[in-house]
C-alpha cells in the first residue's frame, strides 16, 4: 500500500484477521478501541472508503447495512477479478479470484450494454458445508 496513516492500517490489519468475516464499521470501530486503538466512526467509514478505492477492501451492501471484508489477491493484483460468494444459510462470505466469469463480463458488455462492477459482484447460494448438510437432493 503506498502511503497510510496508523489509523489506516490499524483497520485493514483488523480487516485481515478476520478475513473470511464481513464487518461494519460500528464493530471494527468497537473493536478497534477494545485493542487500546481507538478511531473515531467517521474515521472509521473514511479510511474504509480509501482502502475501497484501493482494492484492500470489499463493501457489500445488505439489507442491515454496509459490511467491509478485507480482499486479498495472491500476486498483489488490486485491479484483478474478483467477487463474494455469500452463503444464505450460514451468512458466510467467501472472497473468490475466478477469471472464468470475464466472457460473461464481456458478453453482459457487448450484448447488453452493462458493465458489471466486479469489485461489488455478490453471489448468494449455499456454501459447501452448508450444501452438505442439505444433501443432495438440496434439501427437498
Amino acid at each position: 500500500m503506498p502511503y497510510s496513516t496508523k489509523q489506516q492500517q490499524a483497520i485493514l490489519t483488523c480487516l485481515e484477521t478476520r478475513r473470511d468475516q464481513p464487518v461494519s464499521a460500528a464493530d471494527l470501530a468497537a473493536e478497534l478501541r477494545r485493542s487500546g486503538r481507538p478511531v473515531g466512526l467517521a474515521t472509521v467509514y473514511r479510511q474504509l472508503e480509501k482502502l475501497e478505492t484501493a482494492g484492500y477492501v470489499h463493501k457489500v451492501n445488505t439489507e442491515e447495512g454496509a459490511y467491509y471484508q478485507y480482499c486479498s489477491h495472491p500476486d498483489g493484483d488490486r485491479q484483478q477479478d474478483c467477487l463474494l460468494l455469500k452463503c444464505e444459510r450460514c451468512g458466510r462470505i467467501i472472497h473468490l479470484d475466478c477469471t472464468h466469469l470475464q466472457p460473461l463480463y464481456e458478453h453482459l458488455q457487448r450484448e447488453h450494454h452493462f458493465t458489471v462492477n466486479h469489485r461489488r459482484t455478490l453471489f448468494s447460494g449455499l456454501c459447501a458445508s452448508c450444501a452438505e448438510k442439505e444433501g443432495p437432493d438440496g434439501g427437498q
